[in-house]
């Protein structure tokens, strides 16, 4: 698929700022939005997560409050359009925090793939794959409160 222009681009620079934003403050309930609810997903805890409601409750509630300050790397993301406009792959690596049990903290990076499918009413998320780059532990062990589910 193509790059995608500048504008649209932009767009979903924005939606990954936003997103990031959510996962910090540990706020499920601002980022379901953003996703189909039979999006089908890959995730540390499950090979095949078939929906949000199963995404959020394994991967989400994992991940989300035993890490920190997930951000993604804006410079190296990568967005792709299909030619009619209605399928976008947003390739980008992140960064965030973890921290091991006796509390230190550790670099915890990865990449992500996230597939967006035009509707109607906008663009949403159908699929995603964020995994650890090689040698990062897995595991995490902070413990934020869920802000909203």
């Amino acid at each position: 698929m193509p790059e995608a222009d500048a504008d649209t681009k932009a767009w979903f620079v924005a939606w990954l700022q936003g997103f990031s934003a959510h996962v910090r403050a540990v706020d499920y309930a601002s980022a379901r939005p953003l996703f189909h609810p039979e999006i089908l997903a890959f995730g540390t805890h499950q090979d095949v997560l078939p929906s949000l409601e199963v995404w959020v409750n394994t991967q989400w509630d994992n991940v989300w409050p035993k890490t920190d300050d997930f951000r993604f790397t804006i410079p190296e993301t990568r967005v792709l359009v299909s030619d009619d406009g209605s399928l976008a792959v947003v390739v980008a690596p992140w960064t965030s925090t973890g921290f091991s049990l006796d509390g230190t903290a550790f670099d915890r990076p990865g990449r992500a793939t996230i597939v967006f499918h035009r509707s109607p009413t906008g663009w949403l998320g159908v699929h995603s794959h964020l995994s650890l780059n090689r040698g990062v532990p897995q595991a995490s062990h902070g413990n934020r409160p869920v802000k909203a589910r």
